[in-house]
């Protein structure tokens, strides 16, 4: 595909079902060129196939769609257009009826709502809010962010990358009790009536269950409607550590019967799995429809609550009614009784695909990344985890009700896709927003490998797993080995715009999942922590020269060996700056928003305080030792290097030191920065920015690569 094309990609969120398991509802969203935005809404699909789908929303962008238990209503994100203020188009929740109507806004937090839930009696709905702290974030008429009072830090962890500051900012809970869908609508007040004393509010009163002490989020009702349980930071403040803890508090519905809601106190937040003593965080709370279970993911993380380097997460259960009988107050240990039972083996499978979902009366759902996969499994209170759905992409979310299995997914051909699982006969699709484009635009085929020694892998050199593309027509082709961030992630069997834009402009790409990886355990993902730019680089190279081995001119003669290139973001950043600076074969590279000094990421990354020190260690020797800018001299290759301009987790900085320390010594480069982009800019970033990225790394690539190559 070409630059120009990137508002084509069309994605689709996790699917909900009726309870008959007869429809399903989904969020579709994509790129839009002339807002700069992104938009998308929601389609109502017929899971038998009877009818074609149907857009049931009309919105900016709507997304994140739940039904409620009855299936009437459906609850979902509504963000307007992008403008001047971010409260403006921050997302709120809405409610629209499954069968047609116009939706409603149900509620009007400044900074939006970030996740929400119904209860069982589809009475209430709780959400999950950032609560600004008083003065801040436009909550004083005047008071702008250049004039607000100044922020005490009192902890390493205070920022987050495309967040900004948080601790000024705390998610909490709230709860509203669900309008009446055949109501009398309401509208703002005006003229003479504006302050008239007793008008109805525009949206329910919203209760806040939570105080500002400790995050909340993920919440999730218990069987009963009348408590909550949510993830929540055990340890109070920010920044001591990565546990996270789940706790429970009481709803509005437990409120005594007459009395008032809003007069209703939640009670004390109670303690349920994991704490401040305890050497593991949970997270991801799930009940089952029985009631009987709560499920979470858990991840071991030590002592010191920071070793998470290559900490699977695992799914655990815990009987629901011990756990609201048996919470306690304090945060140090939960109760005896409350010890969850782990149901999945963290070394071998990694359930951190996303959240967990129901299956059945008292079974869950979990998504595990594997091997370039990310796959469905299905597992009772009692374990047995089951492969449900495995195909050459990944599970983006599942849903299970009335005997339906309800799965979005992606493919090699497509970024997006719905369909239903079959016993005999698998996925079976249903919809995808992009079938209109795809067959013009031509996917670029995998050609899936393994790589290594000459014996098929040595304990020095073990096998590689990644793929190859190679364009058409006539080669030798020009060849870009692409590295992927992390290092804790892996490239996938799923579509890919960054390949898929490469291999249409004429160039081959190589991929592949180096020691250090996800979806290979535990023990490989743990593999170069202490050693960054050694085991990852061998295997790199490894699967590079193994391609050039089968494809190049001693091979089947598609790529060309004498024209390299290699390109990387974030730890692929870090990785293409390591390799350059000890490896002289490449004819030029980009290094986008690079990791490039451990050293100063210590107090300018928001994720520095804990990454540098348990992947590389905490002596300075050993920090610069790991560190490219503390090789830079010993590169001589032209790079491109590309940042952004906001970037928290990389900052700005490492680019900026690592251009001028290249451009000092005489060696071509060019430095690219992308104003009000973060470090997400290749995956979210603005439409305009994504596509004028494109168009810099083509340049660059056309400049130092190319002959006779030109984007069709």
């Amino acid at each position: 595909m070409r630059p120009d094309q990137l508002d084509l990609i069309t994605t689709v969120d996790t699917p909900t079902l009726t309870p008959d398991g007869r429809r399903l509802v989904v969020g579709a969203a994509r790129a839009d060129a002339t807002t700069d935005g992104y938009t998308g809404q929601l389609w109502v699909v017929a899971t038998d196939d009877s009818a074609p789908p149907r857009r049931l929303t009309r919105g900016y962008r709507d997304a994140g769609a739940r039904l409620s238990p009855d299936g009437r209503t459906v609850a979902f994100l509504r963000s307007p257009a992008p403008g001047g203020d971010p409260s403006e188009s921050a997302p709120q929740l809405a409610l629209i009826p499954l069968d047609g109507g116009e939706a409603r806004t149900v509620t009007d937090r400044r900074l939006g709502v970030t996740g929400f839930n119904w209860s069982p009696d589809a009475r209430w709905i709780v959400f999950a809010s950032p609560e600004p702290e008083p003065g801040r974030y436009g909550t004083v008429a005047g008071v702008g962010p250049a004039t607000e009072d100044p922020r005490r830090v009192t902890g390493p962890d205070h920022r987050m990358n495309g967040v900004g500051y948080t601790a000024d900012k705390p998610s909490c809970l709230f709860e509203i009790e669900v309008p009446d869908p055949d109501g009398e609508p309401v509208f703002a007040a005006r003229g003479r009536m504006a302050d008239a004393p007793g008008l109805p509010p525009l949206v329910p009163p919203a209760r806040r269950l939570t105080d500002r002490d400790r995050e909340a989020t993920e919440p999730v009702y218990a069987a009963d409607s009348r408590h909550i349980f949510f993830t929540t930071t055990p340890a109070t403040g920010f920044g001591r550590d990565l546990r996270t803890a789940v706790a429970v508090v009481r709803s509005r519905a437990e409120a005594a019967a007459g009395a008032h809601a809003g007069e209703h106190d939640a009670g004390p937040v109670r303690l349920v799995a994991g704490g401040t003593a305890v050497p593991r965080g949970f997270f991801s709370p799930c009940v089952s429809r029985n009631g009987e279970w709560l499920y979470l993911l858990g991840q071991e993380l030590g002592e010191s609550g920071l070793e998470f380097v290559a900490a699977n997460a695992a799914v655990y259960a815990v009987p629901a009614p011990t756990a609201v009988r048996e919470a306690t107050e304090g945060w140090g240990r939960p109760a005896p009784q409350l010890v969850p039972r782990r149901l999945t083996d963290p070394e071998t499978l990694n359930c951190s695909g996303g959240p967990l979902q129901l299956s059945g009366q008292d079974n869950v759902l979990a998504l595990a990344e594997t091997r370039g996969k990310t796959v469905l499994v299905w597992m009772s209170h009692h374990g047995r985890p089951e492969v449900l759905v495995e195909h050459q992409g990944e599970v983006i979310g599942a849903s299970e009700a009335g005997g339906t299995l309800a799965v979005a997914y992606t493919t090699a051909d497509s970024p997006g896709r719905v369909g239903v699982q079959q016993r005999g006969s698998g996925l079976v699709e249903l919809f995808d927003p992009n079938r209109s484009w795809l067959p013009d635009v031509r996917p670029a085929a995998a050609r899936e490998r393994e790589y290594g020694a000459a014996s098929g892998g040595t304990q020095d050199q073990p096998t590689v797993h990644g793929w190859v593309f190679v364009p058409p027509g006539p080669g030798p082709h020009p060849v870009i080995l692409n590295i992927h961030g992390g290092p804790y992630a892996q490239f996938t069997w799923s579509w890919f715009d960054e390949t898929q834009v490469l291999v249409a402009a004429g160039y081959a790409v190589v991929m592949c999942n180096p020691r250090g990886s996800n979806g290979y355990g535990a023990t490989h993902g743990a593999a170069i922590r202490g050693r960054f730019g050694t085991v990852d680089v061998q295997d790199v190279l490894a699967f590079l020269d193994g391609a050039l081995d089968e494809f190049g001119p001693e091979g089947t003669g598609e790529l060309d060996g004498g024209r390299l290139g290699i390109q990387g973001g974030s730890y692929g950043g870090y990785l293409t700056a390591w390799i350059t600076a000890h490896d002289h074969r490449f004819t030029a590279a980009i290094v986008e928003r690079g990791y490039l000094d451990p050293v100063s990421a210590l107090g300018s990354s928001d994720i520095g305080w804990f990454f540098s020190r348990q992947y590389m260690g905490t002596v300075l020797e050993d920090l610069q030792r790991q560190s490219p800018l503390h090789h830079v001299d010993q590169v001589d290759t032209p790079t491109l290097v590309m940042h952004s301009e906001e970037d928290l987790r990389c900052p700005l900085e490492h680019a900026q030191r690592y251009y001028q320390a290249l451009w000092s010594r005489g060696v071509e480069s060019e430095l690219v920065v992308f104003p009000g982009e973060n470090h997400e800019l290749s995956r979210s970033g603005t439409p305009w920015h994504r596509r004028a990225r494109f168009e810099h790394i083509l340049r660059w690539w056309d400049s130092h690569l190319a002959r006779e190559v030109t984007i069709e």
